[in-house]
């Protein structure tokens, strides 16, 4: 699984060579512009992935972009040995006149760093909204009245009862509230 690149450079012939370079590695290439405004387009509609880019776009500086990119990219920037030297530490750099080598050993490692960090975000528990959370509340509250059970006690009935239903938390709450209330 390789994450999406989006190659931006003032010279769209450069950009497309990039590209190719790019693609015989066996990188997908989403976009290639000279505009940092049509890189920011092609971007949102990715979720993760890789921004290559020059110093200076026919719209924007590197810079510029850079504050605009969603958390889940990455910048490279080709720029000149001067550049390269005063660019934070936040973007990776590859120095121009550049080894095609040079590049690719850079994309793989943030290619490499970008993979980690969707599996890890994949990992991530989905926090519950509001109301989800909400019912959870009402059906542990409703246990605590009912059968005298301590918050954490009335929580894990409500855990082990998901569980043993092969439901998720919400709707055995949920569940759990309806035979209340039809008890009434």
């Amino acid at each position: 699984m390789s994450v999406s690149i989006v190659v931006a450079l003032p010279k769209i012939e450069d950009a497309k060579k990039i590209r190719t370079i790019l693609v015989r590695h066996g990188f997908t290439v989403t976009a290639v512009c000279s505009s940092g405004s049509h890189a920011l387009a092609s971007i949102s509609e990715l979720g993760y992935g890789i921004l290559i880019c020059g110093y200076h776009l026919s719209d924007m500086y590197y810079y510029n972009l850079k504050e605009d990119l969603p958390a889940g990219f990455e910048m490279i920037l080709l720029a000149s040995a001067r550049v390269v030297s005063e660019a934070p530490v936040s973007v990776l750099t590859v120095q121009m006149p550049m080894k095609s080598s040079d590049l690719l050993n850079t994309v793989n490692m943030v290619d490499g760093q970008l993979e980690r960090r969707i599996r890890k975000d994949k990992k991530k528990p989905k926090l519950r909204t509001w109301k989800e959370q909400n019912y959870i509340s009402n059906a542990k509250m409703m246990l605590m009245q009912r059968n005298r059970l301590s918050e954490e006690e009335a929580y894990r009935y409500i855990q082990k009862c998901s569980m043993d239903s092969g439901t998720n938390m919400v709707e055995t709450a949920q569940m759990l509230l309806m035979l209340f209330y039809d008890e009434l």
